[in-house]
């Protein structure tokens, strides 16, 4: 099992890296070319999403992302800090509204891009982990 792991401030401008090394590792863990816009759009969005949660609550930490090959799976874990409250939290009016149905809409991009996603969240931040099947690496069949 191999895992990169990256940490970058919470900038718009480090997501496209993160997308650029998603797609390499996933390419090398064997995760179908097809497929490798699907992750590069995840990641961007996770990422994204994540960024824009530190800014928010003007967190200074970085951003998380694990790049996790497995034996038949290619993981990206996209973690946060921001915390979360639960039902009737602090946040309320228009803009906690606007700003939960971009975080729903933002939710439904990566879910209908990753064969499994799992969201968690809690007091001390947040992790989406996306899931991708990989392609065993068999050898070529002649022509």
């Amino acid at each position: 099992m191999a895992t990169v792991e990256l940490r970058f401030s919470a900038l718009p401008g480090h997501v496209r890296t993160a997308r650029l090394v998603a797609a390499a590792v996933a390419r090398r863990a064997g995760v179908d070319e097809a497929v490798l816009d699907e992750v590069r759009l995840a990641v961007g969005e996770a990422c994204s999403r994540a960024v824009g949660l530190h800014q928010s609550a003007g967190i200074t930490a970085p951003v998380r992302v694990a790049l996790i090959e497995e034996e038949k799976q290619f993981s990206i874990e996209v973690g946060d800090e921001a915390p979360r409250s639960g039902p009737g939290g602090a946040a309320s009016g228009d803009a906690a509204d606007a700003e939960a149905e971009e975080d729903e809409m933002g939710l439904a991009v990566i879910s209908g891009l990753v064969d499994d996603v799992e969201v968690t969240s809690d007091a001390h931040g947040g992790l989406i982990r996306m899931t991708w099947q990989t392609t065993p690496p068999e050898a070529a069949v002649p022509a």
